[in-house]
């Protein structure tokens, strides 16, 4: 019996260790495939970018992996305590392999052998580090036993807490959230710091299977399993059992965060900023890198912006009639569903969609579109409300079959199904006006002229309608918002702000085209000075100027100022009838309000890698002595400015006191109600398709134009001034007040003497039509009286032909320019 049990020892022992060898060869074939764990050293996971105001409002976020890398040192002891008791409570005392834990796996797995369940594991927070990062999901042995391995591994070459930072950021909880910081922005709007015990809990339990405990679709599953980690966060000894029943008795409180922007009315201006980001650095960059993004908005002015935009362009399309409602929908059942399905505009919040569910001569009564739960869900409450005619007033006008025609009733606009847009009245619970998307459209910027910052813009009516942004892209013509750029032109070249130009008809032959400009009024004044002409925006006046100094310097100007990149040499364009945007005519007019200094329209002030660092300083002035060491006594250190002079600044002061007059007599004037100092100029393009007007204080410039998408007339006697200066006037009312009123700066040498207004002379004592003019030094006022464009024989002067390719020109606008 010895020697048998000798021989089945020595056997035992053999296949022992042949078993043992194989176990050697299969593990070390294995490891020859591991991936390098060391490139857990280096690990950057794909970051949410953050797109902040200037005021450090969080206006978007743009990811693929909605992700904040925080360090362990930022991660609270209760969330950390969370997901150690949900997925590995040994964590910091086990080598990465836990090795009761993989016992009790092996022997649940034998007892479901053959029943058809799913086998479990015992999978530390080392191993789903180390799955997670360098290995595939396969449910195989082979890819747990390559865990196993690695694990050792990884906790033999990082710390604890280095492992555990990687798992709380690496880890998917649904929603498009990844990692623990972005999981509590997603779920609960909050920083992990503000995470209660229940929402911690909560949060652990979703790496096991985020779709399983769903907060909507498995809200009893998903509080069964919070449940059960709060217990084990108790049998833990991270919190107390009071605690621990107290997180218990809470609901799920899940607040999903919507993604995009985030700031109201900024969604123009956070596009605009997406896609520099983009040209600038590639989408790789903007979804995956992390970037932290200081812009350049002011919220507070943006919100006045969209304000005075939006009234301005209500005004005009109300006083137009109604269009008809939305869409129809049947309301013989639940109009609440139907109702909902409609798409309202989310960023007009003040408006609600609403169906008529009854028509009369009296108004209407209304259904209000259902809210929709946090779950995603039509509140199942119906809410009504009324129309009165009065609320209504404007409908009275409306639209059958393209014509307009006058209704008696509401009965006759609207009738039972039709849905449509209100708004509820102040101060009232149920009473509602109804409401009318635009046709009309248009775009606003305003910037500061010292630095090109853009402090807000407004793009269109609506984001949600649509996203063509009409303060970048739009192509407009500019009309008479061009002629300070001629006007500068000839200030810079000889011209004074006194020089008399012939106002009056003039004919341009060229082969077999003639053309013929005219004033807006279709009169002409006669001789008058280069500031009534501006004041007055006499077109007969601009050309005569043009023609005189040259088209080749009115390009050289325009193209300098930025408006335009390549300037057809051609007189209509003098009339401002060559395309080109907004955001380019205030920056142009940024350099008349500023001095003569160029400027760069900015959005972005800086921006910062993941790791902090500055990528992109958009300031570029140079400043010796700001990061000194210490005191010594040296003078204080100043910004340099190497802006780039491209206009005299005795120049810029002169056309900017001749906009001046624009608003305090000119076709500006109901700006001169505001009582402050504004310069600015009025534009009205061709067949008054476009509407514009931009004016600047000595340190904010805003510019807009208002026009159909499809250029068409806005209507006989629609002008800058009656349509655009009245947002600019309202803008301003609001962005100004509670500012000193400071007044341009006259620079250092210029002459200011009294003229006559008419002759451009020397005005006698006591002259009634006397003007204070500024003069550049060896300049001044004409001994003689001198017209210019006025031919010898006194007739109103000739101008020349126009080339072949300037005929086209003339067709596209340069006729009644305003």
């Amino acid at each position: 019996m010895i020697r048998l049990i000798g021989y089945f020892f020595g056997i035992g022992t053999t296949l022992a260790l042949l078993v043992a060898a194989g176990l050697a060869i299969y593990i070390g074939h294995l490891t020859k495939d591991l991936p390098d764990y060391e490139v857990l050293a280096k690990y950057e996971p794909p970051v949410t970018t953050r797109i902040h105001a200037s005021d450090g409002s969080l206006m978007a976020e743009y990811a693929r992996e909605r992700r904040l890398y925080l360090p362990i040192q930022a991660i609270p002891d209760r969330v950390k305590a969370a997901f150690m008791s949900a997925e590995d409570k040994n964590f910091y005392n086990h080598p990465g392999i836990d090795i009761t834990g993989l016992g009790r796996a092996i022997i649940v797995n034998l007892q479901n052998f053959g029943s058809g369940r799913r086998q479990v594991g015992a999978s530390t927070i080392t191993q789903q580090v180390a799955k997670n990062f360098l290995l595939t999901s396969d449910q195989t042995y082979e890819r747990k036993i390559k865990e196993m391995i690695l694990a050792f591994r990884i906790e033999q070459a990082y710390s604890k807490d280095r492992i555990l930072e990687l798992y709380l950021n690496e880890i998917f909880f649904g929603f498009g959230a990844y990692g623990v910081a972005g999981a509590a922005l997603t779920y609960f709007d909050k920083s992990v710091n503000e995470l209660t015990v229940a929402e911690a809990a909560y949060l652990a339990s979703l790496p096991k299977g985020p779709n399983n405990y769903h907060p909507f679709k498995h809200a009893d599953r998903a509080i069964e399993r919070r449940n059960w980690v709060i217990d084990q966060m108790v049998e833990n000894g991270y919190v107390t059992r009071e605690e621990g029943d107290k997180a218990k008795a809470e609901p799920l409180g899940v607040k999903p965060r919507r993604n995009g922007s985030y700031l109201f009315a900024g969604e123009y201006f956070t596009e605009e900023v997406r896609r520099q980001i983009i040209a600038r650095y590639g989408e790789n960059a903007l979804y995956e890198g992390g970037l932290s993004v200081r812009t350049t908005l002011d919220p507070k002015i943006q919100l006045i912006a969209r304000e005075a935009m939006q009234n301005g362009l209500l005004k005009y399309d109300t006083l137009r009639g109604y269009r008809g409602p939305v869409t129809h929908i049947d309301v013989s059942g639940d109009w609440g569903v139907p109702l909902g399905a409609v798409k309202g505009l989310e960023d007009v919040p003040e408006w609600t969609l609403a169906v008529v569910l009854d028509s009369s001569a009296d108004g209407l009564t209304i259904g209000i579109q259902p809210a929709r739960q946090v779950s995603g869900d039509l509140v199942k409450d119906r809410v009504e409300g009324t129309v009165s005619k009065d609320d209504m007033g404007f409908a009275m006008r409306h639209f059958v079959n393209g014509k307009s025609v006058r209704a008696k009733s509401p009965a006759e606009v609207l009738e039972p199904g039709d849905v449509i847009f209100v708004q509820k009245n102040e101060g009232s619970d149920n009473a509602y006006s109804l409401r009318q998307v635009p046709e009309v459209e248009g775009g606003l910027v305003a910037m500061d002229p010292h630095t090109g910052r853009v402090l807000a813009m407004v793009g269109g009516f609506s984001y949600a309608q649509s996203e063509f942004n009409r303060a970048t892209q739009a192509m407009r013509q500019p009309g008479s918002s061009f002629k300070p750029i001629v006007y500068s032109a000839a200030l810079d070249n000889g011209y004074t702000p006194a020089s008399v130009i012939m106002d009056g008809p003039i004919t341009i032959q060229s082969g077999n085209t003639t053309w013929t400009p005219k004033n807006y009024d279709g009169t002409a004044a006669g001789p008058a000075t280069l500031r009534s002409g501006i004041e007055k925006s006499r077109n007969l006046m601009t050309v005569r100027l043009a023609n005189d100094m040259g088209m080749k310097l009115v390009v050289e100007y325009a193209e300098r100022f930025g408006v335009y990149d390549h300037l057809a040499p051609y007189l209509p364009m003098a009339l401002g009838s060559g395309e080109t945007t907004v955001m380019r005519m205030v920056s142009a007019y940024s350099i008349m309000a500023n001095g003569g200094k160029s400027i760069k329209p900015s959005l972005i002030d800086r921006i910062q890698d993941r790791y902090g660092k500055t990528v992109f300083k958009q300031d570029e002035r140079g400043c010796e002595g700001c990061n000194a060491a210490e005191w010594k006594n040296q003078p204080e250190p100043e910004l340099v400015d190497n802006s780039e002079q491209v206009l005299d600044p005795m120049t810029a002061y002169q056309i900017t006191s001749m906009m001046e007059g624009v608003v305090q007599r000119g076709t500006g004037a109901t700006i001169a109600e505001l009582g402050r100092h504004i310069a600015g100029k009025t534009g009205t393009t061709n067949d008054e398709k476009d509407a514009w007007f931009i004016g600047f204080t000595p340190n904010l410039v805003v510019g807009l134009y208002m026009g159909y998408d499809t250029p068409r007339g806005l209507g006989k006697g629609a002008t800058g001034g009656g349509l655009a200066a009245p947002i600019f006037k309202d803008f301003m009312r609001v962005a100004l007040d509670g500012t000193p009123n400071v007044d341009f700066q006259v620079p250092e040498g210029m002459k200011l003497i009294a003229i006559n207004r008419k002759t451009g002379m020397r005005a006698a004592e006591g002259d009634p039509n006397t003007i204070i003019e500024a003069f550049k030094p060896g300049t001044g006022p004409a001994d003689s009286y001198w017209v210019i464009g006025m031919g010898a024989d006194g007739s109103n002067g000739a101008g020349g032909a126009l080339s072949p390719q300037a005929n086209q020109a003339i067709q596209d606008g340069g006729g009644g320019l305003y």
